[in-house]
């Protein structure tokens, strides 16, 4: 269980600085890696679910066996970037690079995937 903890409190805590230079960075983006982005809501929306994410693995640190089914959806938050990203890739539509972002969203699906089969279910308690 103090794998799950430790785990959980990190990807929140990680995708914390990750994400929230994301609202500081909006019209730099599009000079570095062009095209400007014409679709600001997007961009927002998808930083703040992603933020709020964030706060959702903070909680199940503070109790992996009572929070462990959401470990599953913490999982599918993961594979949500991946996905897409290997998809977009495959059909040359995004950069290695930013296949290579996404590794990092794969390999926390593996571990929340290892953290909830190696945390109890409250059953078990």
């Amino acid at each position: 269980m103090k794998f799950a903890k430790y785990l959980f409190y990190i990807a929140g805590i990680f995708g914390m600085l990750v994400i929230t230079p994301l609202f500081f960075i909006f019209d730099k983006i599009g000079v570095r890696d062009t095209p400007p982005i014409t679709h600001p809501l997007f961009f927002y929306g998808f930083a703040r679910v992603a933020r709020a994410w964030q706060f959702v693995f903070l909680v199940i640190a503070t109790n992996p066996v009572r929070f462990r089914p959401f470990m599953l959806v913490g999982i599918l938050e993961k594979l949500g970037f991946f996905l897409p990203a290997v998809i977009l890739y495959s059909q040359r539509r995004v950069r290695v690079a930013d296949l290579l972002l996404s590794c990092g969203d794969a390999l926390l699906a593996v571990l929340f995937l290892i953290a909830y089969l190696k945390t109890p279910s409250a059953a078990t308690n």
